[in-house]
């Protein structure tokens, strides 16, 4: 099962448009049961102190959307 980190609204909205590291942003992303989730990857990538926040987010299994034809 792929993990990811659990967010809030506000947290999510403080991370869209961020860097995580050079050239490469956060995208937070909506899950199956509507959570705000940031990989596992954008976590171990983060080279930002002001994001060191991220390390201590919730790990939850990765619940797929969807897909909307």
């Amino acid at each position: 099962m792929i993990q990811v980190a659990l967010l809030t609204v506000t947290q999510k909205d403080e991370l869209v448009g961020q860097l995580f590291a050079v050239d490469s942003y956060f995208n937070p992303v909506q899950d199956c049961n509507d959570n705000w989730i940031i990989s596992t990857q954008e976590i171990d990538g983060n080279i930002y102190p002001q994001f060191d926040w991220i390390e201590q987010l919730p790990i939850i299994d990765w619940c797929n959307p969807p897909v909307v034809i």
